[in-house]
């Protein structure tokens, strides 16, 4: 049996992060405890979080000696750890000043000393692991909910095949393939023989078969028409009323948000599937923030909001057969149409028939993702959108968002998809930026 010791920031993380150690022994410094309190009183997700493990470490005191052990359902224990004074003589003299982080390393080498179980550290601190590794301790990230971004789904396939069949695919409509695929994955065939003969299609897990993508409006969608594969793959996913939750991975410039939009709005103000388009996006700062900002919620919002507000004028500054031009923005807020708010507002609710676009899903949490989707009432389809290389939270990498969580957990799924987006189409400046800066 282990002995895993978790820091603070794991459980804030993740609070059902004691569950995820199997039948080894958990043990949590009870500076860690103290820690936490200070944050229980914050209305965030952090907030939300440390009232959770506050309450779980609380209903295991009822049962047993918290300094004994409590057993854990997969067989595990549960430990709370005291630190004493002489324990910070484990440590070299510069980490022997009275702080938190040196007082939880200090439980962690005294129990290294006292038991014969491997003590492993736990903490997603990469300082404290580097800390932790110098005097001698087995230091880990916490990886429950990781995912290798280089291995990440792309939700996209090629596949050789002859030139008989990619011309029976153009007949028949569909065509059954060998090779084994994921639900909803977009299929690019390719002649064995002649490469620039070739067909794309989207793979159909129910017949078993490779079935075409759906056809965008001669006139675009709001007026946006696909410029690459991988862009029709998107707006194949986004048309499908039978796909519920999609994601779109992307660089800066490849028309993740824009495509999610246009869809959004040709599904609700055009053809009426869904009641209304709801667009909303965490609330993080690129840089240094600007503190408070003045005015009602909505002014006060506006800044964070820009970015979609920028696309759906872009949308609508398209100009429809005839001449007429397309609703105003404000407009199609005012009739419930459209909607545009934080995330900070969504726990609790229930949203039936909606559009949902969740633009910079890279800044979130995988619990704040399964949040989310978990929102979603009778009818409603959820985009995410986001760039894991451009993450502001500083709590997450472009492993262990939730984004790429989400990628992975609902791949194979027949009610989900996923596409990542390559090509750059903002502008030639925007598509080198992101290439070569």
């Amino acid at each position: 049996m282990k002995n895993y010791v978790l820091d603070t920031n794991v459980l804030l993380h993740d609070p059902q992060a004691i569950f995820r150690f199997e039948e080894n022994a958990v043990t949590i410094p009870l500076t860690v405890i103290e820690e936490i309190d200070r944050f229980k009183k914050e209305q965030s997700e952090t907030g939300r979080n440390a009232r959770h493990i506050s309450r779980t470490i609380d209903g295991f005191r009822k049962q047993a000696d918290l300094l004994t052990g409590v057993p854990l359902e997969g067989g595990g224990v549960l430990k709370i750890a005291i630190y004493r004074e002489q324990a910070m003589n484990l440590l070299p003299p510069e980490l022997r000043s009275d702080i938190g982080d040196n007082r939880i390393l200090a439980v962690a080498k005294e129990l290294e000393k006292t038991t014969d179980e491997p003590i492993i550290f736990i903490t997603k601190d990469i300082n404290l692991r580097i800390k932790a590794d110098t005097i001698g301790l087995n230091a880990e990230d916490y990886e429950s909910d990781k995912v290798s971004i280089d291995e990440l789904y792309t939700g996209t396939a090629e596949v050789n095949v002859s030139g008989a069949q990619i011309d029976q695919f153009y007949e028949q409509g569909v065509i059954s393939l060998e090779e084994e695929l994921n639900a909803n994955q977009g299929v690019t065939l390719v002649d064995e023989t002649n490469p620039s003969h070739s067909a794309i299609g989207r793979y159909n897990r129910a017949q078993d078969q490779i079935i075409p993508l759906l056809k965008v409006p001669k006139e675009g969608v709001w007026g946006i028409h696909p410029r690459n594969r991988e862009q029709q793959f998107a707006f194949d996913l986004l048309l499908n009323d039978d796909i519920q939750v999609l994601s779109l991975l992307g660089k800066a410039g490849t028309g993740k948000t824009l495509l999610a939009i246009a869809a959004g709005l040709l599904k609700t103000a055009d053809e009426g599937v869904y009641s209304r388009l709801l667009v909303s996006r965490p609330v993080f700062p690129m840089g240094r923030d600007l503190g408070f900002l003045p005015g009602d919620v909505e002014e006060k919002l506006a800044p964070w909001m820009q970015p979609i507000f920028d696309n759906v004028e872009l949308l609508l500054s398209s100009v429809e057969e005839g001449g007429k031009r397309k609703r105003g923005y404000r407009e199609l807020i005012d009739l419930g149409l459209m909607e545009i708010e934080p995330l900070t507002y969504i726990r609790g609710r229930s949203i039936p028939r909606q559009y949902l676009i969740v633009d910079e899903a890279q800044n979130l949490t995988p619990h704040e993702i399964k949040t989310i989707i978990t929102r979603a009432g009778e009818g409603t389809k959820i985009v995410l959108t986001g760039d894991p290389y451009q993450i502001d939270n500083p709590y997450i990498d472009s492993s262990s968002n939730g984004l790429t969580y989400a990628v992975e957990r609902l791949k194979g799924q027949d009610i989900a998809g996923h596409v990542t987006l390559t090509k750059g189409e903002r502008s030639p400046l925007a598509e080198l930026a992101a290439n070569l800066l």
